[in-house]
């Protein structure tokens, strides 16, 4: 009778982990109707992954090593290993790196990269046989153009406005994936490292229509992004640096500091704030 009442009592305190951790992931679930957008603290590189209001998620590049785990281990629940996009906006060693590692750890839907090419890379060899091997496994490949619409759901949708072109002949950063992701009346500025004469050359296309909340500064902050011009028409309420502390480039320049602070946008960085984490829910955005 003892070892039954035990069994017994072992059987509920299971049933009752399970109801628990049940619960526990449906209220995890329920984005509430908002839309999480986050600048992951990945040192010098970009990685930002987006939490749509439907639950399907994205990854725009992965930094330059296994960093990007820890940070997407934070950024969503533990038990969570699928990402429905990953975006690989160029194939430099900071915004590639780490995508391998990603594509290994999760089940990914579809990879979107740029047609910009960097032959003789190690790096971007690695990503390209990882993106293949994914693809193996039932992921779709895209290569970004103009145009091209990615649903993320709930009413959330990233558009493709840059490259508009075959770019696989151009410098790595010039082929860099400029993307705007919406959620109601409100926009993410997604820019990679493109430079100066790629954001006035969507100015011209685009003009009032690339207004966004939030806008990602070029290339880590470089003087070879944030033109006028572009931020002029972005008119975000913040902006975010993402690069590490003290690196070698000098990131961000003196220059795309002063010029934000002209224009009164506030400029988060990941290097002094950590992760950056941006709320919306259709109207407004907000820092959590």
């Amino acid at each position: 009778m003892r070892r039954s009442a035990l069994v017994s009592g072992i059987v509920v305190l299971i049933l009752f982990a399970l109801a628990i951790g049940i619960w526990y992931a449906v209220i995890s679930e329920d984005r509430g109707g908002k839309l999480t957008v986050s600048f992951l603290n990945v040192g010098q590189g970009d990685a930002i992954f987006i939490d749509a209001p439907s639950g399907r998620q994205a990854l725009i590049d992965g930094g330059r090593g296994r960093v990007v785990l820890r940070e997407l281990a934070r950024a969503s629940p533990w038990w969570d290993r699928s990402i429905d996009v990953v975006v690989a906006t160029h194939p430099d060693l900071d915004h590639i790196g780490g995508l391998p590692d990603v594509l290994a750890r999760y089940r990914v839907g579809l990879v979107m990269r740029s047609s910009v090419l960097d032959e003789g890379s190690a790096d971007s060899a690695a990503f390209d046989a990882a993106a293949d091997a994914e693809a193996k496994q039932g992921a779709a490949l895209l290569v970004a153009k103009r145009g091209q619409i990615i649903d993320l759901g709930g009413g959330a949708s990233m558009e493709v406005l840059y490259p508009d072109r075959d770019v696989s002949g151009v410098e790595t950063n010039a082929g860099s994936i400029v993307a705007r992701l919406v959620y109601g009346e409100t926009a993410f500025m997604l820019t990679g490292d493109a430079p100066q004469a790629i954001e006035e050359y969507l100015a011209l296309l685009d003009g009032k229509e690339l207004h966004s909340n939030v806008l990602k500064a070029g290339h880590h902050g470089s003087k070879t992004s944030s033109s006028e011009l572009f931020i002029g028409f972005v008119s975000p309420e913040y902006a975010v640096f993402s690069r590490g502390c003290d690196n070698s480039y000098g990131h961000p320049h003196a220059e795309v500091v002063a010029l934000f602070k002209r224009f009164e946008i506030p400029a988060l960085d990941t290097c002094k704030d950590g992760a950056i984490t941006f709320v919306s829910d259709g109207t407004t955005v907000r820092r959590r």
